[in-house]
């Protein structure tokens, strides 16, 4: 289990929730274009309830997303 400091160095990016946990994420850019955005939402004690991974074209279009943790559900596109 990571700490709140573990994670603020991992994630630079987060926002406070209502029932005392955190989202956080960070963007990394694509090999060839585009970026993922990888999320984690932790608890009041930081025990990781969610991690997924997100996808996005050059405009900031998400085009896929992939939850991770809880469950794997595998890779899924975004059709608008």
């Amino acid at each position: 289990m990571a700490t709140r400091a573990q994670n603020e160095h991992d994630f630079p990016n987060w926002e406070d929730l209502a029932d005392g946990g955190r989202r956080y994420w960070i963007d990394m850019p694509g090999r060839v274009s585009g970026f993922a955005r990888y999320i984690k939402i932790v608890d009041a004690n930081e025990v990781t309830q969610h991690f997924s991974q997100e996808v996005y074209n050059d405009e900031g279009k998400l085009i896929g997303k992939h939850q991770k943790y809880p469950v794997d559900l595998g890779h899924e596109d975004v059709v608008e």
